[in-house]
């Protein structure tokens, strides 16, 4: 028997909860496409997510160690896979759309500049006067304008409800605008699943890298509640802390974590008497969340994050170094677009100087800016 897309949107809608979003109910693409016999619309969008070059270059956007400091540590890219793999578990016990979710988490970060947060807040305030920049928009505006695959439409096409749910992507770092998707409205269960899946993975992953460079230490995060629930329930006394501990610690702090998320959605969802996916999104409240008390432990941990790691010297002297990067090239650019690739320059007929600029110094990868710098300011390097 093949699977074709309608048996795939038949299966879907025999297998998904009532409030699960069917890729047969999708308002559609911009642009009229026909649709592919072996996939649903989700599962296109989702390919087309990861044959972008926005994708490929998030191997070597930094999350928070940049790429040549070693090469276990996370990555924007790896980063992203693991946050996709989270919002496909939560999605598949909750009964959500699975391609969905995937899709939305594949996308979060394709507008992601290099150097991470700091890459991020240099750029809106060098962009301060000339609309500022955000990820979140950038992201979607590579996938609707910036990617160039089709002849006959930019970007990739994708639904609506992958847009949707990229631009209502909302964390504690991460605000929506969307002024074009329903703003009076909440994201779709998935769309809001992929927040958590976004927010449960750096804390874990860049509490994993932090232990492993040691820029953490075991012994600081004793007191701290969801720690010491984690040692209680590995059976880990404190001592002789290693490589097959560390992972342990991380996996249980997932499992934690997600385990709590699956149970207070599915309260949340019971409250709400979500019918269907109207429903979710009628509702007043977001039904994706932690318990109250896993809130206060996860929201301890984020700070004891931010203390000792993001804000730890060998971190912030990398974020100082990229800023004064990030800016020498942005400051050579507006005062000689000429340096500036000749596609790029093409693109002043239809964007301000600064936006240009903002927009191709924020699709570069760490290496590559690191490269242009040199370039421009070494004389002794080969243009």
């Amino acid at each position: 028997m093949l699977h074709t897309r309608a048996v795939l949107e038949k299966t879907e809608d025999q297998v998904l909860a009532p409030y699960g979003f069917r890729s047969m109910d999708s308002r559609g693409r911009e642009y009229p496409e026909d649709e592919p016999l072996y996939r649903t619309r989700f599962q296109r969008d989702r390919d087309r997510i990861l044959h972008t070059t926005a994708f490929r270059r998030l191997e070597y956007k930094t999350q928070v160690f940049v790429n040549y400091e070693g090469d276990y540590y996370r990555t924007r890219l790896t980063h992203t896979l693991e946050v996709a793999q989270i919002g496909r578990t939560m999605a598949r016990a909750l009964g959500a759309n699975e391609d969905l979710v995937e899709a939305i988490c594949l996308a979060h970060d394709l507008g992601h500049p290099p150097f991470g947060h700091a890459g991020e807040a240099l750029l809106n305030r060098l962009m301060h006067a000339h609309g500022g920049f955000d990820h979140n928009r950038h992201s979607l505006r590579i996938v609707e304008e910036m990617e160039r695959r089709y002849p006959e439409f930019r970007g990739l096409n994708l639904t609506w409800e992958v847009r949707e749910g990229m631009v209502k992507h909302e964390t504690e770092y991460d605000v929506a605008d969307a002024n074009r998707f329903d703003p009076d409205k909440r994201g779709t269960l998935e769309a809001q699943l992929a927040n958590p899946a976004d927010e449960l993975a750096y804390t874990a992953h860049d509490l994993d890298d932090g232990l492993r460079s040691g820029l953490i230490y075991p012994g600081a995060l004793d007191g701290l509640p969801l720690w010491e629930e984690i040692k209680a329930s590995i059976g880990w006394d404190g001592a002789d802390f290693n490589r097959m501990w560390r992972h342990r610690v991380v996996r249980r702090l997932l499992g934690i974590m997600v385990r709590d998320l699956i149970t207070e959605t599915a309260r949340h969802l019971r409250e709400a008497e979500a019918r269907s996916p109207d429903d979710v999104r009628a509702y007043a409240d977001k039904v994706v969340a932690l318990s109250d008390d896993m809130q206060v432990k996860t929201r301890e941990l984020k700070h004891f994050l931010y203390d000792r790691l993001y804000c730890h010297p060998r971190v912030v002297r990398m974020q100082i170094k990229a800023e004064r990067i990030l800016t020498a090239l942005f400051d050579a650019y507006v005062a000689e677009p000429r340096q500036l690739p000749l596609d790029e320059q093409a693109r002043l007929d239809e964007l301000s100087l600064h936006r240009v600029v903002c927009h191709y110094v924020a699709g570069m990868t760490d290496r590559y800016a690191l490269q242009e710098y040199a370039k421009m300011f070494n004389p002794f390097e080969r243009v």
